[in-house]
């Protein structure tokens, strides 16, 4: 007899979810998801700073103006990311909508600088 993948996926994940159930391991689970929200955010900042020192002496090379512009956008999104994590994510329409739009802001931001650093006189 053969059992489907997705099948055998939801039977794992009812038995997972009756096992924390069963022996009230609530709190456990809740340290588990934080301990991996944190290792999330650690991997995100280790993606931006390999990124960074990738291509530091390019970046070295732009105006003042296009450095703090670029940055500031880096770390403002950094710290929406990081509000997001440590809060509970945002649970209302409003939050969710700052929260994205702050991000959408600082990637525009980001965007834009490195656009006009790299116009070669056009």
């Amino acid at each position: 007899m053969s059992i489907s993948p997705a099948v055998r996926g939801f039977a794992i994940l009812i038995v997972i979810a009756a096992a924390i159930t069963a022996f009230q391991l609530q709190l456990a689970l809740s340290v588990v998801l934080l301990i991996l929200r944190i290792a999330f955010l650690a991997a995100i900042a280790f993606f931006l700073y390999v990124l960074w020192r990738n291509n530091r002496h390019e970046i070295a090379t732009w105006s003042t103006r296009a450095r703090v512009v670029f940055y500031g956008a880096a770390a403002l999104a950094m710290l929406d990311i990081a509000a997001a994590f440590v809060t509970t994510f945002p649970s209302g329409g409003a939050e969710a909508l700052a929260f994205f739009v702050v991000l959408a802001a600082c990637g525009y931001a980001m965007f834009r600088v490195w656009r006009s650093e790299h116009t070669y006189g056009y």
